[in-house]
């Protein structure tokens, strides 16, 4: 059986061309409908972005019914007391870590608390699971993909 040149070549490049095919990695860079504890009230839209070697997401829009867009984050302490809400970096230093992000921190501007975080992707939704010490002892929420700002 004889192949022809020309199907050996279209090989090769097919070869070296299938790899782009597969599907980008998903990422949760972009825009994200955050929630209240009951998992339905949407509070804010947050932007996560790339921060050098890791993901950082702050506050662009309060959506939370009876919260003013130019509110102070009151709760909060040092440096971040009565900052704007909105533009507030609320999670930072999330590096990769197998099928998520983790080693990072996110901020509850409600409270002012900062805990350790992780997070991952499931379809259009973001886990995102504050905690202190262990990730057993913390509480998880689901955000939106959201179309943009």
């Amino acid at each position: 059986m004889q192949i022809s040149k020309g199907l050996i070549v279209m090989l090769f490049v097919f070869t070296l061309w299938a790899p782009s095919l597969q599907a980008e990695e998903e990422t949760p860079i972009g825009y994200w409908e955050t929630t209240g504890d009951d998992g339905q009230t949407s509070t804010s839209i947050v932007q996560i972005f790339q921060d050098g070697e890791s993901l950082s997401g702050k506050i662009i829009k309060i959506t939370k019914k009876g919260i003013k867009p130019d509110a102070l984050c009151v709760a909060c302490s040092g440096e971040l007391k009565d900052k704007p809400i909105v533009g507030l970096r609320i999670l930072w230093d999330m590096k990769k870590t197998g099928d998520g992000w983790g080693s990072g921190f996110v901020l509850d501007p409600d409270s002012g608390k900062i805990y350790k975080c992780s997070i991952s992707l499931e379809g259009t939704n973001l886990k995102v699971r504050g905690f202190l010490g262990i990730s057993m002892f913390g509480r998880t929420q689901v955000w939106r993909r959201a179309k943009s700002s």
